[in-house]
């Protein structure tokens, strides 16, 4: 037997020196022998035994993840690609031409910009999924998931021109969507709401929300809503988004959970924004150690057919080491050299040098990488979806820009490139075989197959075999009937005497009156990480069970109380851990289920506050962009109602963050009330009218007494602004009215009586629930009145609420004063004073009395406030502020608490 290198005999023959050579070869030997007689899988088997019983002995050799820099699946393995190869070229030729046209036209006459070379570096690997593994959602499959890597979108767009799903007209307007028949720049569902599924350009996401898709898809089959066959979720990425925490930071999760649903393709062309993703290195090793030690099945797809020759002719190992040992940003540098270049840098010595002796530096420089390969790429997919018990990745060797030559193939500018030079357009025209005469160039004209052709036959028919075109998203599911707003009427009613709860506690009553609901109940997936006690929550867990596929293969700790944690294979709680990434991405899965599934459900998300919004924004967005239609709940929320937990807990200013996504319905209730009516008519939009929103409420963890809802009130509570009471003389010419929200409102109904009965003043109290929407609707109507000046100027709610009212108007809230100041203009409007107290600056520990007095929100700040506002109106003397300053022992050398 020859001898094997040191470099794949593994680390521990390179960091020691052999000492017995001949009895490293006997054992080298027998091993073949192995392999020889009985194959791969028996000797892979042995060695595995060999492992375990050395470590039993004392032997502590490291696993190691990487395998050499070779394809996983060899040769005589490979599965054999069917249709003809001939025809699927020649399609995947002019996606290439209209994919790179497209951009180049977008940006003859506008700056609009655009990518050409992922796509070219990709387009293999779509080509192969589209002709033969994603399956469209059919009476026979439900349908595949398939996550488009954003930067590929123009090659998507090809492909669906090229079988009449858009027109030229489309293609031209690419990236110029305001006219409205343009296409988006990247897949965006809330643009193309009929073709694509999800946004994935956001770097990390898709990844992340592609496994808690593929988990998610178990869920539903495992409580019976759907049959998930063999349907597939797949996750197209980049080497350089790997560098994204959101894009391997699950990958643990969808290993620990088999997820053999899910397929990653990471499209390995070396290249990141700026250069090489590991120029110094190998970001396929790199990527495989880490997947396979996350548990993953790991196929890498390194080198095309054109070096199978060669690498049949290497007895030794030679050439598998050293391609090993070169380092990505040289393959970089030699895909933008020549064939002579690859032979002095490859073929280094002088046996190396002997296995290409025969070979022209043409041959040489026709060697290709697995990614551009349709029979590896073919044979890679079908080992993944046959692969069970694991998620799979595919690690795909390619080539950025290919094709581009000088104007970017293998070039560091390469994914900066929106343009190229009329030479490198007739060399692509002239490399694919593109029938455009040399006349047309410069117009660079889109080509299709006539009808009739074999080739739009042919793509027609894959489809078709494969239930329908891709891709393609569900906009509607069956309407659902939702419990009238008298279910939930102990919620309307004021708490008895002497009961006190938390906004928190008034959520978890709601929500098990809905689970009790003969409709919704089995639809609704309660989403807590890690948190549940905190929420009082843990009821739950007795009562629906935490679902886990794999049941509860363990005796709990706390069986014999009355709510022991119980997993449970058709449990409806998903629990997931310390995880707000996680648990945002289970909530948008079930938020979206009435897309990728046709099954509506009501997802119900409770987190801490100040670690929703803040810490997973971006997922947020991209909820807004996919159409999500479910209830994020923000607990603890407020900047002094979490009293004791200090800076990086004591949120205020979430509700600015959801009121920067048009379509999250945002509010801040104080009573049990606004929070029983808000769901309810939540409820209805989202499942019986389809709306395509998201809610945002935030809950205390505060207790007091509730009051019982004002007759009337459930439409104006929906808007954002009701009237609770009027406090004092009706007549009274000193007056001043008071808004609220959250925990905060019920500083302002104290206020109210201090006003009342320390000064004589009197005030009308107003429940805010929502200055979002309140903002929102003074932007409407402001501008529809800007629209139509010959119309009667429509008011806005806020005005409607104060227009017959007197005295300047303070708000205050447990939030930052933007939140409250987005209904300033409607007020400036009317020409009235408004005043906002919020919680600017950072949160601290301490008690909520201090925190209120330190951020200036609580009843006497907000006393002071209308005195002064009431003072500068000419109404009081200016006295009576320093009087109130006296007496409610206000200290004015107190820090500033917005920048201290």
């Amino acid at each position: 037997m020859a001898a094997v290198p040191q470099s794949v005999l593994g680390k521990a023959q390179t960091d020691n020196l052999d000492i017995d050579p001949a009895e490293t070869q006997e054992w080298l030997q027998a091993l073949d022998g192995v392999i020889h007689a009985v194959g791969p899988d028996r000797a892979a088997y042995l060695i595995d035994q060999q492992i375990s019983h050395a470590r039993v002995n004392g032997v502590n050799q490291a696993f190691h993840a990487e395998t050499p820099y070779i394809n996983t699946i060899p040769v005589e393995l490979q599965a054999r690609i069917p249709g003809d190869q001939n025809i699927e070229h020649r399609i995947r030729s002019y996606t290439r031409w209209n994919a790179m046209a497209m951009v180049l036209r977008a940006n003859k006459d506008t700056n609009v910009g655009g990518h050409i070379s992922s796509f070219q570096s990709a387009a293999t690997l779509y080509d192969v999924g589209f002709n033969h593994f994603w399956h469209a959602p059919s009476a026979e499959h439900g349908g595949d998931l398939i996550f488009v890597q954003g930067h590929s979108a123009p090659g998507i767009y090809s492909r669906a021109y090229m079988l009449g799903r858009l027109e030229q007209s489309q293609l031209d307007l690419f990236r110029q969507e305001v006219g409205g028949n343009g296409i988006s720049s990247y897949p965006h569902p809330w643009l193309m709401p009929d073709f694509w599924q999800f946004p994935t350009v956001s770097m990390g996401l898709g990844p992340i929300m592609a496994i808690y898709q593929a988990r998610f898809m178990r869920y539903m089959e495992d409580r019976g809503f759907i049959n998930a066959g063999n349907r597939k979720v797949w996750a197209f990425l980049g080497d350089g988004e790997t560098d994204e925490p959101e894009s391997l930071g699950a990958i643990g999760m969808a290993g620990r959970e088999r997820l053999d649903n899910l397929i990653f393709v990471v499209n390995c062309n070396l290249q990141r924004l700026d250069g090489p993703v590991r120029g110094n290195g190998k970001i396929i090793q790199e990527l495989e150690a880490e997947f396979r030690g996350a548990g993953w099945n790991v196929i890498k797809v390194v080198w095309g057919g054109h070096w199978d020759a060669l690498f049949a002719r290497d007895k030794k190992g030679i050439l598998m080491q050293r391609l090993g040992e070169i380092v990505d940003g040289q393959y970089q540098t030699m895909k933008a050299k020549n064939g002579a270049y690859v032979r002095e840098t490859v073929f280094n010595s002088p046996e190396l040098k002997a296995l290409v002796s025969d070979w022209s530096d043409e041959d040489i420089w026709a060697l290709n990488r697995g990614g551009h390969d349709p029979h590896k790429v073919y044979a890679a997919f079908h080992s993944a979806v046959n692969h069970q018990n694991q998620p799979t990745v595919i690690l795909a060797h390619t080539i950025k820009g290919y094709g581009m030559g000088g104007s970017g193939e293998a070039m560091n500018i390469a994914h900066q490139a929106k343009k190229m030079s009329p030479d490198d357009v007739r060399r692509f025209r002239d490399r694919f075989e593109i029938p455009v005469k040399d006349e047309e160039l410069d117009d660079i004209p889109f080509v299709k197959f006539p009808d009739g052709s074999p080739e739009l036959e042919y793509m027609r028919a894959r489809r078709q075999e494969l239930g329908g075109y891709l891709p393609q998203r569900r906009m509607k599911a069956e309407s659902l009937p939702v419990p009238g707003l008298d279910a939930f009427s102990a919620l309307l009613e004021a708490t008895s005497e002497g009961r006190e709860i938390s906004t928190t506690m008034a959520f978890v009553r709601m929500l098990n009156i809905v689970i009790r609901d003969k409709t919704l109940g089995k639809r609704v997936v309660p989403i807590v990480p890690d948190e549940s006690r905190t929420f009082g929550m843990e009821g739950m867990f007795r009562q629906l069970g935490i679902w886990n596929q794999l049941g509860q293969l363990y005796t709990p700790e706390d069986q014999d109380q009355l709510m022991f944690y119980r997993e449970d294979k058709q449990g409806q709680i998903l629990q997931e851990g310390i995880n707000e990434a996680g648990g945002m991405c289970d909530w948008i899965a079930a938020a979206t289920a009435y897309s990728t599934h046709g099954v509506p459900m009501l997802p119900f998300y409770i987190f801490y506050s100040m670690f929703g919004f803040q810490r997973i924004g971006d997922l947020a967005w991209a909820a807004g962009d996919m159409r999500s239609r479910g209830f994020l709940l923000g607990g603890t929320a407020g900047r002094t109602t979490l009293n004791g937990e200090g800076l990086q807990h004591e949120d205020g200013h979430s509700h600015v963050w959801s009121a920067s996504v048009p379509n999250c319905v945002s509010y801040d209730p104080t009573f049990a009330f606004e929070l029983a009516v808000v769901i309810q008519d939540g409820m209805r939009r989202m499942l019986d009218a389809q709306d395509d929103v998201y809610y945002y409420i935030t809950l205390m963890n505060e207790n007091y007494a509730h009051p019982a809802m004002p007759v009337g009130a459930e439409k104006d509570i929906i808007k954002g602004m009701y009237k609770l009471r009027s406090v004092g003389d009706a007549n009274s010419k000193l007056r001043v009215q008071l808004l609220g929200s959250g925990t905060i409102f019920r500083e302002v109904i104290a206020a109210a009586e201090v006003l009342h009965t320390d000064w004589g003043i009197a005030s009308d109290l107003w429940g805010c629930p929502s200055f979002t929407e309140l903002g929102r609707d003074w932007n409407t109507v402001h501008r529809s009145n800007l629209l139509n000046p010959a119309s009667a100027p429509q008011l806005s709610h806020v005005e409607q609420c104060l227009k017959d009212t007197t005295g300047p108007i303070i708000a205050a809230t447990d939030y930052v004063r933007t939140f409250a100041d987005q209904i300033r203009p409607a007020i400036q409007h009317m020409g009235r004073r408004y005043e906002v107290l919020g919680t600017d600056g950072f949160g601290r520990s301490d008690t909520r009395e201090n925190l209120r007095d330190f951020f200036e929100v609580d009843y006497r700040w907000v006393v002071l406030t209308s005195l002064r506002a009431l003072a500068d109106a000419g109404q009081i003397d200016r006295q009576k502020i320093a009087e109130a300053i006296q007496k409610y022992k206000i200290n004015v050398q107190k820090p500033n608490p917005m920048i201290s």
